[in-house]
């Protein structure tokens, strides 16, 4: 048996540990403990307070339901507590709570429960007087909140003028969270400004509804579902419903929006059954919900039941499994995509989250590794919802061991041992062997047999996977040495398809400088670029020794292209197969690759829509051969755009620029031109 004084030593830990996690989650909106770990010490602490009433604190956090107010705000006194709600967190600990209930009302009249989804949000009150949005403020304490009512009035669902049919005063309570994909947007465009992310949803909406500026909260992607009533004017009381199910379709009515999820049920079996399907459905919902809260659904039966010190006897939340949990980063592999991203993943000490095991967490990038300021030995919180990748929210400095290491970036590629480049600028790290690395071998290879690239009729994605597979082809250059036979070998592959591939490949053989360029898939080296590429340097030669300096001199090629194309040649693997595919491939070089005339040097073009008289990619190489630039997008600076049949939005931002519109006739006519 523990020793008094340990006991309370530890009840006292426990208080003031519960109570900055609380200042953390309420007043900063950025806690560092997973939910899970939170409902762990709030449990021991309950557990040792039962066992030790003489030794529980009149300031115990079991006792209150938030945090104080912050003082930025104008507090707000709650007219009726805005209490919390117990947890349940198994099917037994439900089923004791149904018992409690049973044992405390008429057992001899039926009942029923309300179910809700327990969303992941920010509790609000908003006051109604004569149908208008007057007040709204944060639950806070229970007892007193924050006045956010410029913030809530920004909310696009929140009525600010409720339906004739409600109350002249009229309290509702609810929730304001996010939508999850509403979320990820708000995450990565505050990632690509350098802004502040956040850990998830929650954390997301509680830190927009509490910006001093609701001109910022009008801009965060926020929304409200109504889930009880507080205050009602005296006088209206007759007109509600005595079922909470029922009230919650008043609200409705009122123009209130409420879960579509709500149900009423009239078992305990059914309030299982009900639990399993949210459950099936959490990863597909649009919000994130952290459990069912179940409610007593007769109003007469919530005043008999009461309340105890911070929640009502008549409801409790049965939470599901976390989908944030703590453990330890054991070391960090570096994966390689088939972009030649090169991704960081932790491995964890196996835990389990949302009810699977998960050893792995991504950490994105470099820029995200010191964003978290994360470290190998590191004690971190890890998320995972729905088919997400497990990631790593947030670090716990305080557990930081005394030899956690920093985690390095490779300097070279795992797989192939080419070097790895990151442009400044860029978060990503990559590898720079394109041509060899098994990780990009079939992007690799599929983009070389693509159709703007050396166009090998027959050469699909699934052959070029089963080629890979086979080890039949490591690289581009192996495409060549492929006999018939071999080919013919594979599934669904007759002889006559294989020699038909075979002839498609050595129809390769002669092709364009600006083609061969594309076809090596050299990173941001698009068509356009690669013609630009051929016509500026002329020579394959010229352009494999160009710098970075040279490179930007090319119509079309800043710093960041330039370093992507300098890499590619630098690495010895990409020198190696861009000799074999010599070997088998020619090209016409010098002046033919450039225009055949300047008759057209200096303006650009835009082709849109479906030409008949030939093709887009016809029509582009014929005003190129001009001298003219062919461009994807519509500026200022366009010349003309050529528009034939069922042309789009190019059209359309041609127009509203004052860009020329010509037809294919006029296309025609001045390719024909003398």
């Amino acid at each position: 048996m523990s020793h008094p004084s340990n006991v309370a030593q530890r009840m006292r830990e426990l208080e003031q540990q519960l109570t900055q996690y609380n200042k953390e989650y309420y007043e900063l909106d950025e806690p560092s403990i997973p939910d899970s770990e939170y409902d762990k010490l709030f449990r021991e602490l309950q557990t040792l307070e039962a066992n030790n009433p003489e030794l529980k604190s009149e300031h115990s956090p079991t006792e209150k339901v938030g945090s104080k107010p912050l003082d930025a705000f104008t507090s707000v006194t709650h007219e009726l507590p805005m209490l919390s709600l117990d947890n349940a967190f198994n099917s037994e600990e439900f089923a004791a709570f149904a018992e409690r209930i049973q044992q405390r009302v008429d057992s001899s009249v039926a009942w029923a429960f309300c179910c809700e989804p327990k969303l992941d949000g920010l509790a609000v009150s908003i006051l109604y007087q004569n149908g208008k949005l007057v007040r709204a403020a944060t639950r806070g304490d229970g007892y007193s909140g924050e006045d956010i009512t410029a913030n809530v009035k920004t909310i696009k669902n929140v009525p600010l003028q409720l339906s004739a049919e409600a109350p002249d005063r009229v309290e509702v309570r609810g929730e304001v969270f996010m939508m999850t994909d509403a979320f990820e947007r708000f995450n990565e465009t505050a990632r690509k400004r350098d802004e502040k992310v956040f850990a998830n949803p929650r954390n997301a909406a509680a830190g927009s509804l509490r910006q001093l500026d609701s001109r910022i909260t009008a801009k965060r992607p926020l929304h409200f579902y109504a889930y009880s009533l507080g205050v009602v004017s005296e006088h209206d009381h007759d007109r509600l419903a005595d079922s909470h199910y029922d009230r919650l379709q008043q609200l409705s009515e009122w123009g209130l929006p409420i879960n579509d999820e709500v149900k009423r049920v009239e078992s305990v079996e059914a309030c299982e059954a009900y639990y399993q399907a949210m459950l099936e459905k959490r990863d597909r919902l649009r919000y994130e919900i952290d459990g069912i809260v179940y409610k007593v659904d007769s109003i007469r039966m919530q005043t008999e039941l009461g309340f105890v010190a911070r929640a009502p006897r008549w409801a409790i939340a049965r939470k599901f499994p976390a989908q944030e949990q703590l453990t330890r980063i054991t070391g960090v592999d570096f994966q390689v995509g088939r972009t030649g991203a090169i991704t960081p993943v932790a491995r964890l000490e196996p835990v389990s989250v949302g009810g699977v095991t998960v050893s792995n967490a991504t950490l994105h990038n470099a820029d995200e590794i010191a964003r978290l300021g994360v470290m190998i030995g590191d004690t971190v919180s890890i998320r995972r919802a729905g088919d997400v990748i497990p990631q790593v929210v947030n670090v716990i400095e305080s557990e930081r061991p005394a030899d956690a290491q920093i985690i390095q970036f490779p300097a070279r590629c795992p797989v192939c041992d080419s070097e790895v480049e990151r442009i400044e600028g860029e978060a990503v790290a990559r590898c720079s062997g394109g041509l060899i690395c098994a990780a990009q071998r079939k992007e690799a290879i599929k983009h070389f047999a693509s159709r703007k690239a050396m166009d090998v009729d027959g050469l699909g994605d699934k052959l070029v996977e089963q080629l890979v597979d086979k080890e039949w082809v490591k690289s581009p250059a192996d495409l060549y040495e492929l006999k018939t036979p071999v080919i013919a070998s594979l599934p669904r592959m007759g002889m006559k398809s294989a020699q038909n591939l075979v002839n498609a490949i050595a129809k390769t053989r002669e092709t364009s400088l600006p083609r061969f360029i594309y076809a090596l898939g050299i990173r941001e080296v698009g068509e356009a670029t690669a013609n630009n590429l051929a016509h500026h340097f002329g020579t394959f030669d010229a352009l494999q020794q160009a710098n970075v300096e040279a490179l930007q001199a090319v119509d079309d090629v800043g710093k960041v292209v330039a370093e992507h194309i300098v890499a590619f040649f630098r690495e010895a693997h990409n020198q190696e197969v861009v000799e074999q595919l010599r070997r088998w491939i020619s090209f016409p070089e010098g002046e033919a690759v450039g225009p055949k005339s300047d008759r057209l040097a200096g303006q650009t073009f835009v082709l849109t829509g479906t030409l008949t008289e030939m093709t887009r990619d016809e029509a582009k190489k014929a005003l190129e051969a001009l001298g003219a630039k062919v461009s994807g997008s519509v500026s200022k600076k366009t010349s003309a755009v050529f528009a034939g049949d069922n042309a789009g939005s190019k059209l359309a931002k041609a127009e509203s620029l004052g860009v020329p519109v010509k037809t294919e006739q006029e296309l025609i006519a001045l390719i024909q031109a003398g």
